[in-house]
């Protein structure tokens, strides 16, 4: 059964108010641009979103944002966003800060079934206040929630009519991740191909988790924070 979308608004109409998103990219490398900008045009709110950042103030996650549709954010950094740091500052927005390894697990385990695991990461911080503590071989450890949101958002670069994913280079990130996490998952691609073009053995992320495709075109792919070499 295919699972090609020609069009995101109709899809995105499952996508109401308050509902969970765990979002795919690293910076602004490997973000589903076109679906962020879809759901900002359709103006969704009281979002709670996990992903690795939040993007910068014009792009990426910072479009939801700037447009405050954003409730809460799970992020691992947010230094790129003066938006965030206004309405983190004024009170807008609800933050969790989680450790960058703890947020990959915490989506993989969701995605695997796993309700919860133990990380010696926090231990000691404020990361750990209010959360479970044990002990494992004279060492200590605190309990981390595993991460399964309503909404998936991936990017990958090709996929075919069944969902099967590649991603490409530095893009992949958190995106396998995110496409388990996630009760439907939607991803835009770069690239589709028939059934049967795609090697088995280049599959990075099965079909089974996905329920939509869309082919995007003309992607942007900004960079975050430019740098270049002075010529001598």
């Amino acid at each position: 059964m295919s699972k090609i979308i020609t069009s995101l608004d109709e899809v995105l109409e499952q996508v109401q108010d308050g509902a969970s998103i765990a979002v795919g990219g690293f910076g602004l490398c490997g973000i589903p641009e076109k679906l962020i900008i879809a759901l900002q045009e359709k103006g969704t709110k009281e979002l709670t979103v996990y992903s690795n950042n939040c993007g910068v103030d014009d792009w990426g996650l910072g479009l939801l944002l700037q447009n405050k549709q954003i409730k809460k954010m799970v992020a691992s950094y947010v230094g790129e966003n003066k938006t965030f740091e206004k309405q983190f500052l004024s009170g807008e927005l609800e933050v969790e800060l989680v450790p960058q390894g703890t947020l990959a697990e915490r989506l993989r385990a969701g995605g695997a079934g796993i309700p919860g695991f133990y990380t010696a990461t926090g231990v000691g911080t404020e990361v750990a206040k209010d959360k479970e503590h044990k002990e494992f071989d004279g060492k200590t450890y605190i309990l981390e929630r595993g991460i399964v949101a309503d909404f998936a958002f991936v990017k990958a670069w090709k996929a075919d009519p069944f969902g099967n994913l590649v991603f490409r280079k530095t893009a992949r990130n958190f995106n396998p991740t995110v496409a388990t996490a996630g009760k439907i998952t939607i991803v835009e691609v770069e690239e589709l191909v028939g059934a049967g073009e795609l090697d088995a053995d280049e599959i990075h992320t099965p079909g089974v988790y996905v329920q939509h495709v869309y082919e995007g075109k003309a992607y942007e792919k900004r960079i975050e924070r430019l740098t270049t070499r002075k010529e001598a």
